[in-house]
């Protein structure tokens, strides 16, 4: 975790409590994840109470209270993504991994989660890896996309 850059953001936005969200995905882009003390600064920096900064942390998909890897893994499972092979992508990357939907490596190098439509379906299967869009992803290919992240 980089304090310096997370208390950067922090004193960027201090006693603005409109700033909140904004606030809290910069924190989880720097960070990959919002531990509790760094909610509790986000409380206290904002003047917003932590009530509602743990509110918004557990309401909104995109903030994670757990850690996360360096490289996230989204796997589509839309219905046009599942009908060309995203089941088998997804054993695939579980295999490579070692880690199920919703988990994390012990290196923190890889997090993996199952997604909905991502509105992209004549490329699916459709994988995303790292803010990268990997479309129509056969399972023989998903371990070389995986080796560029390492």
């Amino acid at each position: 975790m980089n304090n310096d850059k997370i208390e950067q953001i922090l004193n960027e936005h201090q006693g603005q409590p409109g700033a909140l969200i904004k606030v809290m995905m910069e924190i989880q882009e720097e960070n990959h994840w919002l531990p509790r003390e760094v909610l509790v600064k986000v409380s206290e920096k904002l003047e917003v109470p932590l009530s509602r900064v743990l509110r918004i942390a557990t309401i909104y998909k995109t903030f994670s209270l757990t850690p996360k890897g360096r490289y996230q893994v989204n796997i589509c499972t839309g219905t046009a993504c599942q009908v060309r092979g995203a089941q088998q992508v997804l054993e695939e990357v579980q295999k490579i991994t070692g880690i199920k939907p919703g988990e994390t490596d012990p290196d923190m190098k890889f997090s993996l989660e199952t997604v909905n439509c991502q509105g992209c379906c004549s490329l699916g299967p459709l994988v995303e890896i790292d803010g990268k869009t990997h479309g129509k992803t056969a399972p023989a290919e998903i371990a070389e996309a995986l080796k560029k992240y390492e």
